[in-house]
Order: structure tokens, then sequence, then C-alpha cells
């Protein structure tokens, strides 16, 4: 047996989840039927467009939570709660990143997700999946967050996210953690967020349709949600709300046009998360 300090590069991760230590979390699950993600991922790489299954979830729960300003919403103190809802959409999505030869789970918040375009949402986490952890502005306060002494980095940590007009920016009004590059099929995180969506490997199944077995790519998505802030019935609602936005994806209104390059918002720690695969180009998970 051995014992040592823990790694600097995992001290981010220790503050998170000391934070989320007064969350209450319920878990949810449901099973989406992708054949229309499928066909829509294909139309578009047909035409040069790369989809990640992360940017169908992540563009389909901004335009679900702008419909459930309830869930949309942060929690504040034990004494004298308040809750925040907040008026735009933002997703905080989790990667994978080596450090120092240490792999850590970092995250970017994606603003507005409720009206931007998905071909916006899927530029941010590439830009995101792709940087340089070391270099890139927008892990500035990460790098700086864990070079301090622990108990001034719980402190820095604690004191920046305190105040609930922040939240959005950093660390988000939901948030969204896949394993779907990986033999897993369903799984639950907290990410900090009132809501948090847990994607899983998208594969083909036996399903029922009109009476009849046949073979559908089918995807299970988890959601977590705080009981402080919401109840079961309005969870349950958010769940079922995207799991018919992403099966009926060929159906909604056309979005709009995507809009000239930004970069991402400032990058959060998180929880746990395994690599992204080349092959989906999913971001890490919890």
């Amino acid at each position: 047996m051995s014992a040592a300090p823990l790694a600097h590069e995992r001290r981010p991760t220790f503050y998170f989840l000391d934070h989320i230590k007064s969350f209450s979390p319920v878990f949810l699950d449901t099973e989406v039927d992708m054949t229309a993600v499928r066909q829509h991922r294909a139309d578009a790489q047909a035409e040069g467009q790369h989809y990640s299954l992360v940017s169908y979830v992540v563009h389909a729960a901004g335009r679900v939570l702008a419909q459930h300003p309830e869930a949309n919403a942060a929690i504040r103190g034990n004494f004298a709660p308040k809750v925040a809802k907040f008026t735009g959409v933002a997703g905080k999505v989790t990667f994978d990143k080596t450090v120092n030869g240490r792999r850590v789970v970092l995250s970017t918040v994606l603003p507005d997700v409720h009206e931007a375009a998905q071909a916006d949402i899927q530029r941010q986490i590439e830009f995101i999946r792709d940087g340089d952890p070391e270099t890139m502005p927008q892990l500035a306060k990460i790098r700086a967050l864990r070079k301090l002494p622990v108990p001034l980095g719980r402190l820095a940590f604690r004191t920046g996210i305190r105040g609930l007009a922040k939240r959005p920016q950093l660390v988000g009004t939901f948030a969204v953690t896949s394993l779907g590059h990986s033999a897993v099929d369903s799984f639950h995180s907290v990410g900090g967020t009132t809501v948090t969506l847990g994607v899983g490997r998208m594969s083909d199944r036996p399903v029922v349709r009109d009476g009849a077995v046949t073979i559908a790519p089918m995807m299970r998505l988890s959601l977590a949600f705080d009981h402080r802030v919401i109840d079961g019935a309005e969870a349950a609602d958010v769940l079922t709300d995207l799991k018919t936005r992403l099966e009926e994806i060929g159906s909604h209104i056309p979005e709009p046009a995507t809009t000239e390059d930004t970069a991402p918002e400032d990058t959060a720690p998180e929880d746990t998360a395994p690599e992204a695969s080349a092959a989906e180009d999913v971001p890490a998970a919890p």
C-alpha cells in the first residue's frame, strides 16, 4: 500500500464533489428511439456536417428547458433558501482531458442553447474537445485553482459559485454527460445543476412497432434532478418532452442559421468521465 497527497490536477474535481453534497438527487431514465436522429446525422454527413449524439441532446434540451422554467433554475441557501429561474438556457458539457499525464474531467458551458443552431453547438463542443487544456484561455481559472493549497482552493471554489446570478455562466442551467462511446447503456450523474442528463450508447435493439418486432437504434437517457428545486412530475415531463423531441427531430421548425465563430464560456471542473471516442466525438462523462 502507498499513500500520496491528492494530485493537483484532481483538486478541482474534489472541490466540485464537495459542493454537490448539498444536492438531493432523484434519478429517472427512459429509452429513446434514435431512428430519426440517425437519419438526420446521415443527411448532415452527406453535406459535410458532423453532429455528435451529445449535440443532439444539448440542442433538444435547450428547447425543452426553455418550456420548463421551473426546471431551468437553481437554489442557494439552507436557512433562507432562494430559487432563481433563468430566462436563458445554458448547457454544461463534460470532457475527459489529460493534464500532466493524468485524466481529469473538465467542462464547458454553452450559452443560449435554447436558441443556438445545432451546428454552433457542435462547433463549440469540438473547440474544447480538441483544445490544449494547458494553454486554452477558457481553462485559465481551473489552472489557477489547482495551484492553490486545498483549504484556499475549496474556499475559492465555493465563493466563485455561491451567487445565483453567475450560475448559468459558471455551471450552466443544466448539464449533459456522456458515456456513449463505451459499452455503457445507462448511468446517472449529478452535474451541479437542477437537471443533469446522462447519455448512454446508441445500439441496435429489438423493439415492437405496430405489433411486430423490428430492429431500431435505441439510446438510454437518464435524468437526475435536485428534489429541492423540482418534484418528480416536473422532471418526468422534462424527460418525456426531451424523448419526444429527439424521436421527432425531423418535424421541428428549421433552426436559425449558424452565428459567427465564438469560443465557449470558461470551463469548470466536473465530476468524473472517461475519454470521448473519435467515432462518436462524444464528450466524456461521469
